[in-house]
This record gives structure tokens, C-alpha cells and sequence, in this order.
């Protein structure tokens, strides 16, 4: 992982497709879909996270066939024990800086995947999230203060990011 411990991304691609595999085996085919199909509900198209082959993962040992050569058989794909592992790294990185679209990906991936964790990595994911959520309150307010007298539309604009991520910060509380 990156010296900051956030994730690269493609390695946001490795944590979907490794997460998604933890909850049931799919096909092949199921499992790129699904991995395209959730990053594309999350940021659009990404010509850059999908070039990522989830075939290197099989190659890596993180995923193996149940049965059959793999691919080319669109047979069922499980995670590994080296996958789950990798898996349970993945999920412990840092989010990017504030503001990073990328957040957005790894934020979806860390909330959906959440329950695979124990209780403790659990409590420490919520206690990450919600440390970045503050640092992002932080960054909008000083964005408002610095700029917002020159547009009322950006003053709305930075109070509504600002109140959503007051307001998300809250339920992550709740959470824990």
C-alpha cells in the first residue's frame, strides 16, 4: 500500500472483487459484473479502475476456480486464504485526503464490507471514517470562510457538503 495507507486505484478493484468473494463464491463473469457494475453505481465509468484484471488475482493465488480451469469455464470463483488476508489489509487502509473522488469508492467498499471484520477492526474502520469526516468538516469550513463571500451559490453549495458531512459524521457515531 501506498506510505499514507490509503488505497491505490486499483487496488480499490482488488478490494471489491476480494469482498464481494468473502460474502459467496460467484462465476467468473458474475464477479467482474458485479465489481464493474458497483464501481460504475459509485463513480461512473472508469476507463482506469476497470482495466485492472481480476485475472491477475487468480494468477496472485487471492481467488482460485471451485472446480474446472477457471476463465474460460466460467466456473465458480472463491476467495483464497492469501485473498482473505488481503482482503482484511485492504480494508484496514486510510482514506485518501479530504475532497479525493476516489473516497467516495473506498468509503462504499469499506461500509459494505464492514461486517466481515471482527468487532475491534470494526470499531477502528468506524473510528477512521469518522476521523476523516471531521478533518472533511474541517476542510469545507476553511473553503467557506475563504470563499463563499464571493457567490451565494458556492455558500450554499459548501454549507449543504458541510451539514452532509456533519450529518454523516453523526451516524457513524451511532454506529459505534
Amino acid at each position: 500500500m501506498p506510505v499514507d495507507s490509503a488505497l491505490l486505484p486499483a487496488q480499490t478493484v482488488r478490494l471489491a472483487a476480494l469482498g464481494i468473494l468473502a460474502e459467496a463464491e460467484r462465476p467468473y463473469a458474475d464477479l467482474a459484473r458485479e465489481v464493474a457494475d458497483f464501481i460504475r453505481c459509485i463513480l461512473g465509468q472508469s476507463l482506469d479502475l476497470m482495466g485492472t484484471s481480476l485475472e491477475l488475482l487468480r494468477v496472485e493465488g487471492l481467488i482460485e476456480a471451485v472446480a474446472g480451469t477457471g476463465i474460460g469455464d466460467n466456473v465458480g470463483m472463491r476467495l483464497t486464504p492469501a485473498g482473505d488476508a488481503a482482503l482484511r489489509r485492504l480494508l484496514a487502509a486510510g482514506l485518501h485526503a479530504p475532497g479525493s473522488e476516489l473516497n467516495h469508492l473506498v468509503l462504499a467498499l469499506k461500509l459494505r464490507f464492514l461486517p466481515l471484520l471482527g468487532e475491534d477492526a470494526r470499531h477502528r474502520q468506524l473510528a477512521l471514517i469518522g476521523e476523516w469526516y471531521a478533518g472533511e468538516i474541517v476542510r469545507l469550513e476553511q473553503l467557506c470562510a475563504r470563499h463563499a463571500g464571493r457567490s451565494p451559490q458556492f455558500r450554499r453549495w459548501i454549507e449543504r457538503e458541510t451539514d452532509l458531512a456533519r450529518e454523516r459524521l453523526g451516524e457513524l457515531a451511532a454506529l459505534g
